[in-house]
């Protein structure tokens, strides 16, 4: 098994090792059939006998989860082990032909467990293809999902930002609600599920505003160079950023409105 992409020094070295392994532990058996040859396939697994496994010999397979790529195989790869209602959103496709060596799965088990060294490497060989995929998946998950965001309770009338101070985070209410305040005047709501504090990262200025919990409240910290990376790279978070600053709009033109109507 490959990984598609850019990998680590660490997942080379595994491929290398498990590359030869399944010829290994399979010398002395003998295959259940001739070797299949199949033409480009969409959906190789539906093409294959679920009794039995098989020796890459010849081409590529391409192994999708979900919709996404995330490995391939080559001559040498042992093929058929990811079946079944746990692998059911898996998916292997080639864009050329393949040849196929058939071992019953019950001969092929039979085999490895009666020899103590081929079970220990029939054993390292799923355990490094379940490392590699969870190497592959690692390097595919968005950065801003992995767990460098903070989560803080706060009391009632505790300071979650100070108006003037430099902005170093980007902050979403959790569950509670909070208040913003300019010199000291109140200038809006920040309900639950708001984004606040992310113009100042965005203009790189200090806080224009003051905002107060108003209730027991817990907030998510995110780090400012973290929310401008999600925000390039996740549009449902740029899109509810707008909604939010669209509000903080809305409710900055009533009160002006107001101010203008108490004036006359």
């Amino acid at each position: 098994m490959y990984l598609l992409g850019e990998q680590s020094a660490l997942a080379d070295a595994l491929i290398n090792r498990l590359q030869n392994l399944p010829a290994q532990w399979l010398e002395g058996l003998e295959s259940c059939g001739p070797a299949l040859e199949l033409e480009a396939t969409e959906d190789l697994m539906s093409q294959l006998p679920g009794d039995q496994l098989f020796l890459l010999t010849e081409g590529v397979i391409t192994g999708y989860i979900g919709t996404r790529a995330l490995f391939y195989w080559q001559e040498g790869d042992f093929i058929g082990l990811l079946r079944g209602d746990d692998w059911g959103d898996s998916r292997l496709c080639s864009d050329g032909p393949l040849r196929l060596t058939p071992y019953r799965r019950s001969d092929v088990l039979q085999h490895l467990f009666a020899d103590t060294n081929r079970a220990e490497q029939f054993i390292q060989y799923v355990l490094g293809q379940m490392a590699l995929l969870a190497h592959a998946v690692a390097e595919l998950k968005p950065r801003e999902f992995r767990s460098t965001n903070g989560f803080k309770r706060v009391e009632a009338g505790e300071i979650l930002i100070h108006q003037d101070d430099a902005a170093d985070h980007v902050f979403v209410i959790i569950d509670g609600h909070a208040e913003a305040f300019v010199d000291g005047q109140k200038v809006g709501e920040v309900p639950k599920d708001e984004i606040f504090g992310a113009m100042a990262v965005f203009t790189g200025e200090p806080r224009n505003a003051t905002v107060i919990a108003r209730e027991r409240s817990t907030v998510m910290l995110i780090p400012a160079d973290h929310f401008l990376s999600m925000t390039r790279s996740n549009p449902k978070i740029a899109h509810s950023l707008i909604e939010s600053m669209a509000r903080r709009i809305g409710q900055l033109n009533r009160q002006i409105i107001q101010l203008s109507a108490n004036k006359e």
